[in-house]
């Protein structure tokens, strides 16, 4: 899996690519874009036709890394910009069917997709947001928003789309300049859309950018994408830079934390009440509640803030220990209490320049500790990272990432098989940890047997049992094999407890992403398991596509065996735990949100709350080698803390309600955080004071 991707090809077929198309500019007339990922390799296309009678045809097509969606897109529009007749069909991501249709008759809208149908009564001008289309879907939204003199579009079934220009450009067409212009749209999502689009009066997509990994640009004006993603990442970084000032409170001097009960992260277990000390980014003192503390005389602190805890539950800061983060990502990360996020495959270029903004404290973000991403080259490589062909590549892609600080390399499913052993041992002697996919053609057993000393994704240890060498694991069948076989595996067969045993031996470690694989079992109509429980506090276009199914399941009896095979899945990582194989927790799927289900999923497991939250901090410290500096909450180390309204030590969902964080010299407060980025908070916010 690969979030940021995923993200992308959900983006894709959620029409969120912001293609504007008019009829005036594209009477008679057919454009083409092209889609190129990682560096201009081409991964799709997308054609959009104005036909004679005035209705579009729409053929797209994404494919990156054995996946992604195909659809046909028709559509008529009214004179307002807005659809009156639309039908998309086709696969998702995941090969799930895709068939939607809406109409409007005078004030009377209706639609129905695979997973909702509903009928709206509308008066004026108002856009149909489709669940299931293609950019060119969506991108209608552009030309209609252009003729909207107070600058706001109403949304069918809900929401309001604005926009506004952050940039101009040049870009060059062959042998013409063209002029486009950045525009950054809100009102779908969590966090504004960028696009590049033409200058007319009535604006269509010129280019749709996500730094370091999509360029979607129209035919014949490859050339110029380089420089638009530059021109973009700045802009991006100046609306970062604004966001961060107005979410984050610095911490100026000490503060103090009064009455809070700290979670002892080490021996998994809540202690009694404390005060909490901390100043310059570290926890200078935790002491018996209200007998003061280091830093002050007669048992009085010396403190210019102060928080009262109100006998809250302090926790050390959370570890997401699977994300492929974006710059978008930290708010709605810090404001779930993830203070340090793992990243497991990135564009390097683009992960060197958000290491060197958190660093620079002008990024709002966690703290991230890269892993090394290496693939090998086939028709299905995933390109970002280094894609090697031999040992000499593969050694000095592990040479990079060493000398750039990267303490662990992560291996991908086309990896090449006869030379994984020694690139293993070479990044062993480069003092670097090794996890990743189990590559084609290999069982996890043999990854194991190869030296990995972790492996991601409950799928991947599943196929161990499913596969043998002439099985490709890069297709679709990473996916379908387990949920349709898991359900008829013994868990107590020799192979399964001897497989067990032996990542318990060896300590291999496991980052099962259970909540991620949830999509497995889900079915069109049912909302996400992973926000199922807080839902409501979600904007309305989330709540929408998070019913749409990602897998092909056509029939009830199909249903049943994969709730039964991802049960069994949940089962085996609960066993495996209680034998002694570490564990850590990512989520490699919706950036604040996915690791409070992960966690409860760890309880249904068989795990205590405590257990489970132990392995999301003590845990998620150790693997990535920052244990001196982080992962509980004790004297000397980062004042990376996180204040829950709740007991998530007794009730795991308690997780979700964070009152407060403080990473190293910073406040946020997760209500504020939330209500700029359209979501419900879920517990006030617990303020810093001045001290009296």
């Amino acid at each position: 899996m690969n979030p940021t991707r995923l993200a992308l090809t959900r983006t894709l077929v959620l029409g969120l690519g912001l293609v504007g198309l008019s009829a005036s500019v594209l009477a008679a007339e057919t454009v083409r874009y092209v889609a190129l990922v990682d560096g201009g390799k081409q991964a799709g296309q997308q054609v959009v036709t104005h036909r004679d009678d005035g209705s579009y045809a729409v053929d797209f097509i994404f494919k990156d890394n054995g996946r992604g969606p195909e659809l046909k897109e028709e559509y008529t529009l009214a004179a307002d910009g807005t659809y009156t007749r639309y039908r998309v069909q086709g696969t998702s991501t995941f090969g799930a069917a895709i068939d939607e249709t809406f109409s409007r008759n005078g004030d009377q809208a209706e639609w129905k997709s695979k997973s909702d149908d509903g009928r709206q009564t509308v008066s004026g001008t108002a856009l149909y947001s489709p669940l299931g289309g293609s950019p060119a879907s969506f991108s209608v939204a552009m030309a209609a928003l252009a003729k909207r003199a107070d600058g706001k579009l109403p949304l069918i079934p809900s929401g309001t789309l604005t926009s506004r220009k952050v940039a101009d450009a040049q870009v060059q067409c062959g042998a013409t300049q063209r002029p486009v212009q950045l525009v950054a749209v809100t009102g779908v999502g969590l966090t504004p859309t960028f696009a590049w689009a033409t200058t007319d009066a009535s604006p269509r997509l010129f280019a749709y950018i996500y730094p370091g990994f999509l360029q979607l640009i129209e035919d014949g004006c490859q050339g110029g994408a380089d420089a638009l993603e530059a021109r973009q990442k700045q802009a991006e970084a100046e609306a970062l830079v604004d966001l961060a000032k107005r979410l984050g409170h610095p911490l100026a001097g000490a503060t103090l934390i009064r009455n809070a009960r700290v979670f002892d992260s080490e021996h998994a277990r809540l202690g009694e009440p404390s005060d909490v000390l901390v100043k310059d980014g570290k926890i200078v003192s935790v002491t018996a509640a209200g007998k003061g503390g280091k830093g002050g005389k007669g048992g009085k602190v010396d403190a210019a803030n102060i928080i009262d805890a109100g006998g809250k539950v302090l926790l050390p800061g959370l570890f997401d220990m699977h994300g492929h983060v974006g710059r978008w990502d930290g708010g709605l990360n810090l404001a779930a209490g993830v203070t340090t996020v793992r990243d497991m495959g990135n564009d390097n270029a683009t992960l060197q320049q958000m290491l060197g903004e958190i660093k620079d404290g002008t990024l709002m973000s966690p703290d991230v500790v890269p892993a090394g991403f290496i693939e090998g080259e086939s028709k299905y490589s995933a390109r970002n990272g280094f894609v090697v062909k031999n040992l000499d590549d593969a050694k000095k892609a592990v040479d990079w990432y060493a000398q750039h600080g990267y303490p662990q390399i992560k291996i991908y499913n086309s990896f090449p098989k006869d030379i994984l052993k020694d690139t293993v041992a070479y990044a062993h002697s480069k003092g670097m940890r090794v996890s990743g996919h189990v590559p084609a053609f290999l069982r996890a057993q043999d990854v194991v047997d190869d030296g990995f000393d972790e492996i991601q994704h409950i799928n991947q240890l599943m196929l161990n049992f499913f596969v043998d060498d002439k099985t490709d694991t890069r297709t679709l069948a990473r996916f379908y094999l387990p949920a349709e076989k898991t359900d008829g595996l013994d868990l107590d067969s020799k192979p399964v407890q001897d497989f067990i045993q032996t990542l318990a031996s060896k300590q291999v470690v496991i980052d099962p992403t259970l909540a991620t694989f949830e999509f497995l079992h889900q079915r069109n109509g049912e909302m996400s398991p992973i926000v199922a429980d807080v839902a409501d506090h979600l904007p309305p276009d989330i709540q929408r596509g998070r019913r749409a199914a990602e897998m092909n399941i056509p029939d009830d009896a199909t249903a049943q065996r994969y709730n039964r095979s991802y049960a069994k899945m949940v089962e085996f990582v609960g066993r495996a735990y209680k034998a002694g194989v570490p564990m850590v927790a990512g989520t490699d799927e919706m950036v604040g949100f996915t690791l409070q289900h992960e966690l409860e999923l760890y309880v249904q497991a068989g795990l205590t709350p405590s257990q489970a939250l132990q392995v999301a901090t003590w845990n998620g410290a150790k693997y990535t080698r920052t244990l001196a500096e982080r992962g509980s909450v004790a004297p000397g180390k980062r004042s990376d803390i996180v204040l829950i309204d709740g007991d998530p030590t007794v009730n795991i969902a308690d997780i979700r309600n964070v009152a407060l964080v403080i990473k190293g010299s910073t406040a946020y407060y997760p209500s504020e955080i939330h209500e700029a980025l359209g979501i419900k908070p879920f517990v006030p916010a617990v303020k810093v004071s001045a001290a009296p």
